[in-house]
């Protein structure tokens, strides 16, 4: 009988004992041994038997990388770091010691920063850390360049850094040349983002006519991401594209395209709702006092819906309250100094609202000052950062500071802190410009202080403590590292709580050595 290497297949996988092996057992040889001498006897015979493949084409060589080299240390600084990037968990890392894999997204951004060029033997670690962390490609695939590019090209593993951000393909920027009108016609959906991405940033007329171009041929979710690609650089000459956007086939478009219009106050759509909202507020008087009015709108009409409120309201949520929200929200804040009679954002915002519907009006200010990017209003609803953080259910506070200026934000938030401690900080801080600031600093090293005075444990903390080491300026190690060293009597009579606050603050003092030094090495 010709046995076949299917039929050695077929009998392993169905076992000896429910079928007889094709080839018959030698003496004093069991079935399973029989089995496994006939399937290493085809394996030779099937591997002498290969017929050579052709041979490949060699790969183009990789592109030349202009950019400057890594300085020696700081290159064998990513080499330790992308080698800990397998150890992430905390795994084998002695106590106290730095979780590196943290500080590799800070050591990108500076290497960048600087424009130096990746290594070409740390490549393949390079891309490798990327495909497991989403988070690091857009500066990973920046600092690794054309070359990260290509050798992608030969691992399929690696094909997201072919379809990533613009930084990977600086030739792909310019609209006009045929590389790009390639990639705009043929390319994948993650590289043609890309492309309008990088190219609204040069150019932000090139890319409002290429996506004009090929507007109504898109997919409507397709329609949706090109629409958020112009929120960078928003200006006025983007109107009419929005404006055409408003009457889309997709309500997320509509929605979409009504948010950036409302982004602009002299746009067209801002002076109907400002026209809206003139209707259902208003000044009156009282027995001499003044106070705002507010009149909800009594239906959502086919103009209303076209320039992007929305009908039906969530659940828990009444139809008035949710259209006066909407329309409140995309109105000019300038509207409201016109129609309080010249008083200022902080004028209007003190004034009693009748019939309790001052949460929901200052709640819709508040978004329209955060959509706006207007400092003055936000800082008014945002209110002094001693006042309780429980006060008010509508305000959020890290969605309004974001609209002040960076210096604005970080004393705020450091006051906030001194004020009531870091349990609602977290969110506040992650609104901060890295580093933080001086004052935000000495704030939270002093908040951190206090609350292990007060007997708290650091775990209760983990978050603060882990953007700490993130963000804090590492001027402040050395006030740090006078906090980890307490006196026998004061660890005694924390209970143990004492010695892991020691812990926790040498992790952190440790960290903030570590970026200054490696910060010190790209520098150079």
């Amino acid at each position: 009988m010709n046995t076949t290497w299917d039929d050695l297949v077929s009998a392993a996988l169905l076992g000896t004992e429910r079928r007889t092996p094709p080839v018959p057992p030698r003496d004093g040889q069991d079935a399973a041994m029989a089995l496994l001498d006939a399937a290493a006897l085809h394996t030779v015979q099937r591997r002498a038997g290969l017929v050579p493949a052709a041979a490949r084409a060699r790969p183009e060589p990789a592109p030349e990388d202009p950019r400057p080299a890594l300085p020696a240390a700081a290159r064998r600084r990513l080499a330790l770091l992308l080698a800990d990037r397998s150890g992430g968990s905390g795994a084998g890392r002695r106590p106290g010691a730095p979780d590196l894999t943290e500080l590799l997204p800070q050591w990108l951004a500076t290497a960048n920063q600087y424009g130096y060029q990746a290594p070409a033997a740390l490549l393949p670690a390079l891309l490798e850390a990327a495909r497991a962390r989403t988070d690091l490609r857009p500066a990973a695939l920046t600092f690794g360049g054309s070359r990260a590019r290509w050798l992608a090209g030969l691992n399929p593993q690696w094909k997201y850094a072919l379809r990533a951000g613009p930084a990977t393909a600086p030739g792909h920027a310019v609209a006009g040349t045929p590389e790009a009108r390639q990639v705009w016609e043929e390319g994948l959906f993650a590289e043609r983002v890309a492309l309008l991405t990088a190219v609204r940033r040069s150019d932000p007329a090139a890319a409002r006519e290429l996506l004009a171009e090929t507007w109504r041929t898109e997919r409507a979710e397709d329609r949706l991401m090109f629409l958020d690609a112009l929120r960078e650089g928003l200006s006025p000459d983007d109107e009419p594209l929005l404006e055409q956007a408003l009457a889309d086939r997709s309500r997320n478009v509509r929605a979409t395209a009504a948010e950036l219009l409302a982004a602009l106050p002299d746009s067209a759509l801002a002076r109907r709702m400002a026209e809206r909202a003139r209707t259902c507020v208003a000044l009156e008087r009282t027995g001499g006092a003044a106070r705002i009015a507010v009149e909800a709108p009594h239906e959502c009409d086919g103009d209303m819906r076209r320039d992007g409120v929305v009908a039906k309201p969530p659940p828990g949520r009444g139809e008035r309250s949710w259209w006066l929200s909407q329309v409140v929200e995309a109105a000019p804040l300038a509207v409201w100094r016109e129609r309080f009679a010249g008083r200022a954002a902080g004028e209007i915002v003190a004034l009693p609202v009748a019939d309790g519907w001052q949460p929901e009006l200052h709640a819709a200010w508040s978004r329209a000052a955060v959509r706006q990017r207007d400092a003055e209003w936000a800082r008014v609803l945002l209110g002094p950062p001693t006042a309780p953080p429980e006060g008010s259910s509508w305000r959020d506070p890290a969605k309004l500071l974001s609209a002040l200026p960076p210096e604005e934000r970080a004393e705020w938030v450091a006051r906030f802190i001194g004020a009531h401690g870091l349990s609602e900080a977290f969110r506040l801080l992650g609104v901060c410009a890295v580093p933080w600031a001086r004052p935000l600093g000495t704030a939270l090293v002093d908040a951190l202080d206090a609350a292990r005075d007060a007997g708290g444990f650091p775990w209760s903390f983990s978050g603060v403590m882990g953007l700490a080491e993130r963000c804090l300026d590492p001027a402040q190690a050395d006030r740090l590292e006078e906090l980890t060293a307490l006196p026998d009597e004061q660890l005694a009579a924390s209970g143990g709580a004492a010695g892991y606050w020691a812990e926790a603050f040498r992790r952190l003092v440790g960290t903030l050595r570590l970026r200054a030094v490696m910060a010190a090495e790209l520098a150079g």
